[in-house]
């Protein structure tokens, strides 16, 4: 993480992502990297659409990181979702500079869900907007490490 930040344009904003099969969550913070908020979700077609609609949204909001979403097992150890993940770090990184970290999002959808149901959101708007409340989540851990480094 401290190289990540030290590779981060200044006064920037970040894109946080929770990548699934299906669909990938979108998160963007604020240029003061405080807080984090849920953007959208792209449904996933292939590598290159997927890449292209992520590449649209970084540049349209001038994003300078991305904090992708390692799904790591419970206890940890990395399977073939993280392998699948960091895959798909390597392949985007290729087609834009942009400085790319992880972060270990274990219990982030349990908790999107856990605060959709306090919210007393329905079953439909829940499975709408799941994944980039997910993706808020994931960032949002990033940011909270963010700022511990700064004033450390």
């Amino acid at each position: 993480m401290a190289d990540f930040l030290a590779a981060l344009p200044r006064d920037t904003a970040l894109a946080g992502l929770d990548l699934g099969t299906k669909t990938i969550g979108v998160a963007v913070s604020d240029r003061m990297m405080f807080v984090a908020s849920p953007l959208e979700t792209v449904r996933r077609k292939k590598f290159g659409i997927d890449a292209h609609a992520l590449i649209t949204i970084i540049k349209a909001r001038d994003l300078g990181g991305v904090v992708l979403g390692l799904p790591r097992n419970m206890d940890g150890s990395e399977g073939p979702r993280c392998q699948s993940t960091r895959a798909f770090a390597r392949n985007f990184c290729a087609l834009i500079e942009i400085p790319v970290t992880f972060w270990d999002e274990r219990l982030s959808t349990v908790a999107a869900e856990k605060a959709l149901l306090e919210a007393d959101t329905s079953r439909k708007r829940r499975s709408e907007v799941i994944d980039h409340v997910a993706a808020g989540y994931i960032l949002q851990g990033a940011l909270d490490r963010i700022r511990v480094l700064r004033q450390g």
